[in-house]
């Protein structure tokens, strides 16, 4: 699993690319699905948690064909992996 974020134009807009084109592409280097989150304080703020491993995301981030769909879903700047802090039971 792995924690991303990201800015967005428009949330509608980021969503119909992200659970088509981008599910795609994402199939394509590995993710095996994602949760996305709107921030409650950032309107143009999206968090997204993948089941994803680093490699994956390593390959999609470096894809060329990635910043075209990207580009169309209204990224705002490119998504950023959050840095693993812990994990603990319960």
């Amino acid at each position: 699993m792995m924690l991303a974020t990201t800015k967005v134009e428009d949330l509608d807009r980021f969503l119909k690319v992200f659970s088509t084109k981008g599910a795609d592409k994402r199939k394509q280097h590995g993710s095996k699905g994602s949760i996305v989150f709107r921030d409650p304080n950032e309107d143009d703020r999206v968090w997204v948690i993948f089941d994803w491993d680093a490699e994956g995301w390593k390959s999609f981030v470096t894809d060329p064909e990635v910043p075209p769909i990207l580009k169309e879903a209204g990224h705002v700047g490119k998504p950023q992996a959050a840095t693993l802090g812990g994990q603990y039971s319960a």
